[in-house]
């Protein structure tokens, strides 16, 4: 399964906006346009994304990067995540989190945090399984969670088998 994340812009945007979450979901996210509206009133630190499988819109994320802000432990977010409801129960949501991780770490974000409500179980699951736990932590009546990244071990071309060790 091949996941990217493409930037979200005006040229794309009619594809995020046509996504949705089921019914019964809509009370744990933002719309897709409710969350533009945020990343245009954030541009300084909003990260939009397309989630694309195959080339094909199938959800949508949104980063908070703030690397000025003075908490350090408080500088990146995952603000919104979600995958249409067509597409959901097939991988993609555990594929596009991993993607989403990987882009944090390669844009030099030591953690991740987020924040769900406690009765959305199906995203607390996912979450818990990638490694995120719960901080204690409340953020208008959702709970926080979060994910301390590691350093890459290895890096360069692989080389008799073997990554290169740094």
């Amino acid at each position: 399964m091949n996941i990217e994340l493409v930037g979200l812009t005006e040229e794309n945007l009619n594809e995020c906006l046509r996504l949705k979450v089921a019914e019964e979901q809509t009370q744990y996210i933002a719309s897709n346009e409710d969350s533009w509206k945020t990343a245009q009133e954030n541009r300084e630190v909003a990260r939009p994304f397309l989630i694309c499988r195959d080339r094909k819109a199938v959800g949508f994320a949104m980063f908070a990067f703030d690397e000025d802000y003075e908490d350090p432990g408080d500088r990146y977010w995952l603000w919104r995540f979600m995958i249409d409801e067509r597409f959901q129960g097939k991988g993609i949501g555990t594929a596009a989190l991993r993607e989403i991780i990987r882009y944090f770490r390669e844009h030099g974000a030591d953690h991740i945090r987020l924040s769900t409500k406690e009765t959305n179980a199906a995203a607390l699951s996912l979450y818990r399984r990638a490694g995120f736990c719960e901080t204690g932590e409340m953020n208008g009546g959702e709970i926080v969670l979060a994910l301390r990244l590691q350093p890459r071990l290895f890096t360069g071309p692989v080389q008799g088998g073997r990554p290169k060790q740094l």
